[in-house]
């Protein structure tokens, strides 16, 4: 069994309703109140209402049917943030298209995989990114591309018959019908790393873009008169789910920047009176360096950790929580209203059923849970399709074995229970790093290294950063040390161009945030059982080390 499945006819909370019902729903009763917000850099904002908002969408459907897509073909989305990305996302939910929102600094061997793995049909991209796009995804049968690059001018002239707005022609197409509402249809895919070679494609169905929207809203406590600042990527879930659903929801307004900007941070947030934004914490640290307002009208933030220190210093309270993609949203959650325990991630959501157990390769009934001051292993609870994803796109073996035989999600990730009942996060299980709000999978980075010649073994670990989270740290053992010779007695020249090659490898192949922030030789690696490299011992190498 690999979880408790959505089935047709099941009574559910949105049972009759999908996403173009609530964006119709919104465009009926908040017809004229600003849903989203663009503003890039030069200052240059533009307003889209929810009527607005519908209308395009709609048209762009519309554009996108017209041009041969149909419902269950999947587009790729390969942006930066900005307006494009939502109105794209919004018209293949309207479609019935499969929205496949990729990361914006993949390179040519990640968006290979990508839109090979769905069978994507086309794609909607940006011009610094179109001449990768078109050399990587060769299966496509038209790409469209917008007429800006993240809100800066385009890095190379679009041709006219690519241009995002000639999608819909500059809005002239005749809106699209809304289809009958189908909750299990699928709406959208993203890619996370997991503990494979691979990303996985984790899919939602419309159910599933609903749950986001109600519980994310119901969690965050929005309210139709909320401005919520978002500058996190939108090809994540938290930018996606957390800010923009959430908004759309509760019928409030979401800003969209570009990116992250500390030193534009209060200047936007004034301008445009935000109330809400969700950060990490490497914005958090940003924010310190720089002159706050003496008052702001933000009367909530959501990161990685209730009631941190730096709240007194902003003046602001801060919810944490915990959550994935695949959960859509978060499975344990701080409380807006009440006191929560500082550093904390919360409690439960009433919405989910959580385990922290000594085990994570046994069923949850088998396991022993884990009493208050101790950690174990996070699994969690609820219906596939509507509160957990709907499957790993093509990868039914991985569905299958994230399950126990009770529909229990194994996350992956390590938990303390605090003395109070509350949770607070401990690790991440099986080799994953958090560089600078990025998830990364070890293995991803140990698959590029190990095909480098004079590479006999290799491992990554995460080091502590003071600003992103972690950094990946590579260790190599050469082919000659494999073969009995001590590392003191290779010639210099040589290991450094074995260096070198790893890291050239990586600034090849892999996206920047995955490539290491440093290349260690080693001799020998220290062993676990079955002669498995001990990476425990090897992060205690990097302990009380300056990344």
């Amino acid at each position: 069994m690999s979880g408790l499945v959505l089935r047709p006819g099941t009574p559910h909370p949105f049972s009759g309703m999908d996403l173009p019902w609530l964006l119709a729903q919104r465009a009926a009763t908040r017809r004229d109140h600003a849903f989203l917000v663009w503003a890039p850099p030069d200052g240059a904002v533009q307003t889209w209402t929810y009527g607005q908002f519908v209308d395009r969408v709609q048209r762009l459907a519309a554009g996108l049917v017209r041009r041969g897509l149909k419902p269950g073909d999947a587009l790729l989305i390969h942006l930066d943030n900005c307006p494009e990305a939502l109105l794209a996302w919004y018209a293949c939910a309207w479609a019935g298209v499969v929205a496949v929102t990729t990361n914006a600094r993949s390179v040519a061997d990640d968006l290979a995989y990508f839109a090979d793995h769905v069978g994507a049909v086309a794609a909607i991209t940006q011009p610094r990114f179109a001449p990768l796009v078109a050399q990587s995804c060769k299966g496509l049968r038209w790409m469209a591309v917008t007429a800006h690059d993240n809100g800066d001018p385009p890095a190379a002239p679009v041709e006219p018959a690519q241009w995002f707005d000639a999608i819909d022609d500059f809005g002239q197409l005749a809106p699209l019908p809304q289809r009958p509402p189908n909750p299990l249809a699928p709406c959208s895919v993203q890619f996370t790393s997991g503990t494979t070679s691979r990303p996985k494609a984790v899919l939602w169905t419309h159910a599933n873009a609903l749950w986001g929207a109600r519980v994310n809203a119901t969690h965050e406590d929005l309210r139709a008169t909320d401005v919520h600042l978002t500058f996190l990527p939108l090809f994540h879930t938290n930018a996606q789910a957390y800010s923009v659903l959430a908004t759309l929801w509760a019928g409030g307004t979401v800003v969209v920047q570009p990116r992250f900007s500390a030193s534009r941070f209060w200047a936007m947030s004034l301008q445009h009176r935000c109330t809400w934004v969700s950060l990490i914490p490497f914005c958090v640290k940003a924010l310190m360096a720089q002159d706050k307002p003496a008052a702001h009208h933000y009367r909530q933030w959501g990161s990685a950790v209730n009631d941190p220190p730096t709240d007194a210093h902003f003046g602001v309270k801060t919810m944490g929580w915990w959550g994935m993609t695949e959960t859509i949203t978060h499975g344990i959650v701080g409380n807006p209203h009440l006191p929560n325990v500082p550093l904390s991630i919360g409690r439960p959501a009433p919405e989910y059923e959580i385990a922290v157990v000594d085990s994570d390769a046994r069923p949850v009934r088998d396991s022993r849970a884990i009493e208050p001051g101790g950690s174990g292993h996070l699994w969690v609870r609820q219906t596939r399709g509507l509160g957990l994803f709907a499957e790993y796109l093509g990868n039914a073996k991985a569905t299958a074995d994230a399950f126990d035989p009770e529909g229990w999600f194994n996350t992956g990730d390590m938990i303390k229970v605090l003395p109070d009942g509350s949770l607070q996060f401990g690790d991440r299980h099986k080799d994953m790093l958090k560089v600078g709000g990025e998830n990364v999978a070890a293995s991803e980075i140990e698959r590029v290294v190990l095909q480098i010649p004079g590479v006999h073994e290799c491992a990554v670990v995460a080091q502590k950063h003071p600003m992103l989270d972690e950094v990946p740290v590579l260790f190599i053992r050469p082919a000659e040390c494999a073969q009995g010779r001590a590392l003191s007695s290779l010639a210099a020249d040589a290991l450094d161009a074995l260096q070198a090659r790893a890291a050239a490898a990586c600034a090849a192949q892999l996206a920047d945030f995955k490539r290491p922030a440093e290349i260690r030789l080693i001799e020998d690696f220290p062993r676990s059982t079955l002669e498995k490299i001990a990476k425990a011992q090897l992060r205690e190498m990097l302990k009380n080390r300056s990344p």
